[in-house]
């Protein structure tokens, strides 16, 4: 039961949806779907518990959608459209540069801990992550074996991944100064040299990326 001092929100409130969505990216990164409680979300949202239901239907579809702004906590790049004709490799090379800056940008220690949860477990919310955020790269790589596409697709999102998912780790190993000094304007450059010589590509021209 609430504590005796907390106010509940009724549940059809408009703030009452963005409660439930704070404190479920909260409660789901902690314990995860199965641990979680709709009663603790609800407890923790100040909402009455009939507000899961008005506003979302029932747990499953609040996990569902609280993933979903997690990702978007994490990556707030709008899909990139390219003109007919726009050759392979300028899409590439665009979609790492869009990727590596969001890896950069601050996110809540909820939202990266409850994605990297998702991303580890994979249960019912992993096909959002895949639809929106892996699956596009598969149309921009270069026409090769399907196990090719495959495995060079994890190679670029692990490389563009490792400045987020690894940081701790990695200012153990170089110290956190090191790290700040290297900003995203240097990680793009290298990832994009990178793979452009792994798949043996030449970079996109300055006529061709405008």
């Amino acid at each position: 039961m609430p504590p005796d001092d907390l106010v509940l929100i009724h549940d059809s409130e408009p703030d009452a949806r963005h409660r439930l969505l704070a404190a479920a990216q909260e409660v789901f990164a902690d314990y995860g779907y199965e641990g979680a409680s709709v009663r603790q979300i609800c407890t923790k949202a100040g909402v009455n518990i009939a507000g899961v239901n008005y506003h979302f239907g029932d747990k499953e579809r609040l996990y569902i959608e609280t993933v979903k702004q997690a990702h978007g906590c994490m990556s707030n790049t709008e899909a990139i459209t390219y003109p007919p004709g726009t050759p392979p490799a300028v899409k590439l090379e665009q979609f790492i540069r869009g990727i590596v800056p969001e890896m950069h940008a601050p996110a809540s220690p909820s939202a990266l801990k409850l994605m990297m949860r998702e991303l580890a477990h994979p249960g019912k919310a992993a096909g959002v992550v895949v639809d929106e955020f892996i699956r596009p790269m598969r149309e921009i790589l270069p026409e090769v074996t399907e196990e090719k596409r495959m495995m060079t697709g994890f190679s670029i999102i692990s490389q563009c991944l490792y400045y987020r998912q690894n940081r701790p780790v990695s200012e153990l190993i170089f110290g956190k100064d090191r790290l700040d000094a290297i900003d995203p304007q240097m990680v793009s450059d290298h990832i994009v040299e990178f793979v452009f010589r792994a798949l043996n590509l030449v970079p996109p021209t300055h006529s061709e990326r405008v």
